[in-house]
């Protein structure tokens, strides 16, 4: 199918690599295209095998998960990185952020909620479920050093700031607010342009530094 998502995954346990593999091959949204064992081999593999998303371990031998996404996407920018670990990890979360990792989902997740992932990466979104959202902002509010007065969002926006901070949908935003989706798109937008980024990770990981959401 010419609009099959193609996916590569970097994984070291042989048996979850190609349990991961299986499950998903056999969507018909998904093209998947082969496994690497370790960064290293990730990233010598992608040089003839094109893909559209990664699923990334973390903790890899010979090179870790957070070092090759890093190079991945100096090399290849387009493609989407989701890291695919364990919870117990989460002092890494915000570290494979900041190398371009585009999401961050837990590898106990149903296979619907995989797909959604990879299909909300490829839409441009940041998956991320809101326990690992909450730990990012557990994680990184120390590193918080400046207020709203660099960016003058207005309350409302500060608002809906930290509703997307905790992961949540436009829907669950604007059903929490009492406003309707278009409108909390609209104000998004506005957040980004304030913010000068263009999408959600870019957006939370912005409004922590400078102790936008606690």
């Amino acid at each position: 199918m010419a609009d099959q998502i193609r996916i590569a995954i970097a994984e070291d346990v042989p048996e979850l690599a190609r349990l991961t593999f299986k499950k998903l091959d056999q969507l018909p949204e998904i093209d998947a295209r082969f496994i690497a064992c370790n960064g290293l081999e990730m990233i010598e593999m992608l040089k003839d095998n094109p893909v559209d998303v990664i699923l990334m371990d973390i903790n890899m031998p010979v090179m870790n998960g957070i070092d090759a996404t890093k190079k991945i996407k100096q090399a290849y920018p387009d493609i989407k990185v989701i890291m695919h670990t364990v919870f117990d990890e989460d002092d890494k979360i915000f570290e494979s952020i900041l190398v371009g990792a585009t999401g961050y989902i837990l590898k106990d997740e149903k296979l619907a909620r995989c797909l959604s992932a990879i299909q909300e990466a490829m839409e441009g979104g940041a998956p991320m479920s809101m326990s690992i959202a909450s730990k990012v902002l557990t994680l990184i509010k120390a590193k918080s050093t400046a207020g709203n007065e660099k960016f003058n969002l207005t309350e409302r926006e500060l608002q809906i700031l930290r509703k997307i901070g905790k992961g949540g949908t436009y829907q669950e935003i604007a059903e929490h607010l009492f406003i309707s989706p278009k409108t909390v798109r609209n104000h998004i937008e506005k957040i980004y342009k304030k913010l000068q980024v263009h999408n959600r990770v870019d957006a939370v990981t912005l409004a922590l530094k400078n102790n936008l959401i606690i």
